[in-house]
């Protein structure tokens, strides 16, 4: 699987010490709070436990769909939140758990979709931000590391369903995705 890596773009021990500065910098904006982290499944959970055990307060977690890759390299353009209907977020205040924000358009979506559901405060975090490819407007709250263009693949993000279980973020060789 390594040898299917162009490049280390964030090491492992990079992501330990961001998730421990990021947590820290949750903990306390949300001391008094009543705390929902809403994971975004899938690419997000990896980086959703471990920034989660880095926060040093009494929180609840939910775990919530967002699609619009569909086994490409690209955002389709479509949204799709198969479980937002399941999700009670009204009265709370509300952090998203982002793995990667890159068009804008799944997290404009979620975004919309809780406000209507009377959230008291609603805030993002993402793992990786790619703001030269966002068509949509996103306020990030909390970022861990901004990204070049480039398909990157790891804790958690994914091409096809594999690379998740890599510990660092790399950029995936072309010849693996074209």
């Amino acid at each position: 699987m390594n040898n299917e890596i162009k490049k280390v773009l964030i090491s492992e021990d990079q992501i330990k010490e961001r998730n421990r500065e990021l947590g820290q910098q949750i903990t306390a904006d949300y001391q008094g709070k009543d705390l929902l982290a809403v994971c975004i499944l899938r690419g997000s959970y990896i980086f959703f436990s471990d920034l989660t055990r880095e926060i040093e307060l009494p929180l609840e977690v939910a775990f919530m769909h967002a699609a619009s890759y569909f086994a490409g390299t690209e955002s389709s353009g479509k949204v799709n939140l198969p479980d937002q209907s399941m999700l009670s977020v009204a009265g709370k205040d509300v952090l998203l758990v982002e793995d990667i924000i890159d068009s804008g358009r799944t997290l404009a979506a979620l975004k919309e979709t809780l406000l209507k559901k009377g959230v008291n405060s609603l805030k993002i975090a993402t793992l990786l931000d790619k703001p030269e490819r966002r068509v949509v407007d996103v306020d990030v709250d909390y970022s861990g590391f901004t990204v070049p263009d480039e398909f990157v693949v790891g804790y958690g993000l994914d091409y096809n369903q594999r690379y998740r279980n890599l510990k660092y973020i790399g950029v995936l060789k072309e010849e693996i995705y074209q």
